[in-house]
């Protein structure tokens, strides 16, 4: 079923963005008197097509991993002699330009737009407050101290987790001094603090900004009391019940719920003596984990609860709410930062300054979207804007048969006033095509050994 769930969220993310970028294409196009012949959703066979008044064509395909807009054009072949003047190559070059440039910044709309809805719902989130400090981190280095609240790194305010970890990304792989602005409970004081980076870099196996620089966030310790125990399973025949406290396995006390799930894990098929409270008295009881396997061939032990996830206190929660306009402005100036964010990780991963592990292709999206769906709508429209900002930032590039190759070779010919060289323009695809294919198979490669 999630797996179901995944491929449904992952065709809804990529034929949104898809459909957005096309059609940014096509309006343009139809704007500057260019005859569209073809407007398709995916390649391949056509699963629903139809036409509409002025004779273009509009295709679903069984594909679903991109889409084009197919324009009348003399150098694809004969054009008829009434289509001529409506062919894309007989426009001007600002005509041709504003065509391509239309893709990606309809990404950028869509961005925007969903930006604006997360903006309106509310932003909400739990405060950073710093639980330990790892050694010989560059947490520990700033002096930070367990009980702090940082408030800022670099000036940028940053009231929850999801805002302190965008903040610290922008520094990956940089040398330098980061700022962190911190206070303590209680108190309005602010203390500035800093450190040298020195090339700090994430883990590629656990990307965790926060964890990375060494910075443990404050929760609420999970103490492994039972919420529901499933009918059948290991945990309800050895007697446990809703409410019951996890004290003791084979007499090692068990302080949280994570010591017990690891402990459970790594006993499949085990008898597991397991002593706990009800109702202020202590019982004894025998579980044997029933054996699960998994994916990757191993096999683990479960027995069937769920635990109580305790309530984060009020004092911790931040939300912030914006009004219709300036949630827009937020959301403008969210699409900036990510897209700056987006060209500074590919600047720092071409000078190798970051690892090219980082590059995630299709299984991490799909993975992301699924995720992300299941938290609400308001973090699915969050990485769908993340997406398409991508999108249009990476067509952008210079690169031919990117949008941002085609407008390179207009750009040229709107300064010397002759197009480039068929020949010319050629090789730059084929160098452009080679490029793009060995990115796409190097980020599934990364895909495949995540997994």
């Amino acid at each position: 079923m999630q797996l179901i769930q995944t491929i449904f969220f992952t065709l809804v993310a990529l034929g949104v963005l898809v459909t957005f970028h096309e059609f940014g294409h096509f309006w343009v196009a139809r704007r500057c008197g260019v005859k569209v012949l073809r407007f398709s959703i995916g390649f391949g066979t056509p699963l629903v097509r139809w036409h509409d008044r002025l004779g273009t064509e509009f295709v679903i395909a069984v594909l679903p991993l991109g889409g084009y807009v197919k324009m009348v054009d003399e150098r694809e072949g004969a054009v008829a002699a009434a289509d001529q003047d409506l062919s894309f190559n007989r426009k001007t070059v600002w005509q041709r330009m504003a065509i391509v440039v239309a893709g990606p910044l309809a990404n950028f709309v869509l961005a925007i737009f969903a930006y604006w809805i997360v903006f309106l719902y509310g932003v909400q989130g739990i405060a950073p407050i710093i639980d330990a400090v790892k050694p010989a981190s560059v947490a520990e280095a700033a002096g930070l101290e367990p009980g702090q609240e940082i408030v800022a790194v670099d000036g940028e305010p940053t009231p929850t987790w999801q805002s302190l970890g965008e903040q610290l990304v922008r520094r990956i792989g940089e040398e330098g001094l980061i700022h962190f602005t911190v206070k303590y409970a209680n108190s309005e004081l602010r203390y500035e603090s800093s450190a040298e980076l020195g090339g700090w870099d994430l883990d590629t196996e656990n990307p965790d900004p926060v964890g990375s620089i060494g910075i443990v966030l404050y929760r609420p310790q999970i103490l492994p009391v039972a919420e529901d125990v499933i009918a059948g399973d290991p945990a309800e025949q050895a007697g446990l019940k809703s409410g019951d406290l996890i004290v003791e396995a084979d007499g090692n006390p068990v302080a949280d719920w994570s010591a017990w799930v690891d402990y459970v894990r790594a006993r499949p098929g085990e008898p597991i003596r397991v002593r706990f409270e009800r109702d202020g008295e202590s019982m004894t009881t025998v579980m044997v984990p029933k054996t699960v396997e998994q994916e990757d061939g191993s096999r683990i032990g479960q027995v069937g609860m769920s635990v109580v996830i305790p309530e984060w206190p009020d004092n911790l929660m931040r939300e912030v709410h914006y009004g219709p306009v300036a949630a827009l402005v937020a959301a403008g100036r969210q699409t900036w930062k990510t897209s700056v964010l987006v060209l500074d990780s590919i600047r720092k991963m071409l000078a190798g300054l970051i690892s090219a592990k980082h590059l995630s292709g299709p299984i991490t999206i799909a993975k992301v979207a699924g995720a992300s769906a299941q938290y609400g709508v308001a973090a699915y429209l969050g990485f769908l804007a993340l997406l398409s900002v991508s999108l249009g930032v990476l067509n952008l590039l210079p690169i031919p048969v990117l949008d941002g190759g085609h407008l390179m070779y207009y750009l040229i010919e709107a300064v010397k006033g002759t197009p480039v060289p068929e020949k010319i323009q050629m090789v730059g695809y084929r160098v452009g095509l080679f490029l793009v294919m060995a990115l796409m198979i190097f980020a599934l490669y990364n895909d495949l050994t995540r997994l």
